[in-house]
């Protein structure tokens, strides 16, 4: 009876760690798609609004209640008590500290890491561009991801699965 038990809780856990790799794969694309829209968001404030970068990333981050907004805010509120520190060391000290929350990969932190050498340097045109840029290489990576969701994530289910069971066997 104890070995039944245990069997089932090693099936279990390998097929939790299946289904939480196929989540992950799952929740890629719908933060991508949140950091594209806050992006665009930012955009709006520095352009239309004339809003400085602190406010305008406090503002973007309102209207995203995932764990990306809670990076744009967590950079307002790192730029509102700089210190007379740079934006591109704030912005980067932000990406790296609260990047493990998110579900996303080295190549989306590279393109936020490069955004913000420019973010509140220099004038709006200027960081329109580069705002612009990321967001089109965000969106490059979005299909990216869609694509590896669309492969992979049924695959972890099964193979969360298939592991727990060979380890099941392979105990008795």
């Amino acid at each position: 009876m104890l070995k039944l038990v245990g069997a089932a809780m090693i099936l279990l856990a390998g097929t939790l760690l299946g289904f939480y790799q196929a989540s992950q794969l799952a929740r890629r694309p719908r933060q991508i798609s949140d950091l594209i829209r806050l992006l665009q968001r930012l955009e709006t404030e520095i352009v239309y609004g004339f809003t400085p970068l602190a406010a305008a990333l406090r503002t973007s981050s309102q209207t995203c209640s995932t764990a990306v907004g809670t990076l744009f805010a967590a950079a307002a509120e790192a730029l509102g008590r700089s210190e007379g520190r740079p934006v591109q060391a704030i912005w980067q000290e932000t990406m790296r500290e609260r990047w493990r929350e998110l579900s996303l990969k080295q190549g989306e932190q590279e393109i936020m890491l490069q955004l913000g050498t420019t973010l509140g340097l220099t004038d709006r045109d200027d960081q329109v561009k580069h705002l612009r840029l990321a967001i089109s290489q965000l969106q490059g990576e979005h299909e990216r991801a869609k694509d590896e969701q669309q492969r992979y994530e049924r695959m972890w289910k099964s193979l969360g699965v298939l592991m727990g069971a060979l380890v099941v066997i392979l105990m008795y």
